[in-house]
């Protein structure tokens, strides 16, 4: 019998109430960094059968399927020192009642080209990382209050379940505020979204490049945004 954790038992909840749980398992598979072939060899099944499940071309997956496939991500982790499991320990916080910011996980991962095409984002700076990204999520941040209300031991919340995702930051008069709390904090978006700000701020989008951050700025509304990613 194999027995789950609280955080495996999350993960293995996502994968069976997900309108595609091929997807999400191939989410979760390479937000672990494990590829097809290492994870066919410790589950001792093909290539092609753990390509079909990602690509849901079999029958969904049963429970018992999941659970050793959510056990094998956490063993073969484990084996490799763990990292990826403490960086989820860490940022698995709950969220807030009143919250100021919203936190949403794709189905599968998309590239940051992918991501400003859809929010109809210009690209201030870095455009040449896009398409080397993978994001995996993305955070709705009412930056004031993140400026004035958050601690930094509250700071991780922020990413969910990684730091494979974009920040998008809502009522920001020139951008300069939130990159400069990016710039002293310990973990890193992949990219950042600032919301209707005509003329960017010079040292944003030098932190922006220090960081080698792709900085974004979009004219969509919050709600907007939200119906286009979520759809995702």
């Amino acid at each position: 019998m194999i027995v789950m954790d609280t955080l495996q038992e999350r993960i293995a909840g996502e994968i069976t109430l997900s309108e595609s749980p091929g997807g999400t398992m191939k989410k979760w598979r390479e937000l672990f960094g494990i590829s097809q072939v290492d994870l066919s060899k410790h589950l001792k099944i093909s290539t092609s059968t753990i390509s079909d499940y990602e690509g849901n071309r079999r029958a969904s997956p049963g429970v018992g399927i999941i659970k050793r496939f959510v056990n094998a991500l956490f063993t073969i982790d484990s084996g490799r020192g763990g990292e990826v499991i403490r960086n989820l320990e860490k940022y698995n916080l709950p969220q807030e009642k009143d919250p100021f910011y919203l936190i949403h996980d794709f189905v599968s991962p998309i590239s940051g080209t992918d991501f400003a095409r859809i929010i109809d984002a210009k690209i201030i700076s870095n455009p040449s990382l896009l398409d080397t990204i993978k994001l995996f999520g993305y955070t709705l941040i009412d930056s004031i209050r993140v400026i004035l209300e958050i601690s930094p031991s509250e700071y991780p919340k922020l990413f969910g379940t990684t730091n494979e995702r974009a920040f998008v930051f809502d009522q920001v008069s020139t951008g300069r505020s939130p990159m400069v709390v990016i710039r002293v904090a310990p973990i890193k978006p992949r990219l950042v979204v600032i919301q209707n700000v005509d003329n960017m701020d010079k040292l944003a989008i030098k932190i922006a490049q220090i960081e080698k951050i792709p900085l974004l700025s979009t004219k969509l509304t919050t709600e907007e945004i939200k119906a286009r990613l979520n759809n995702v």
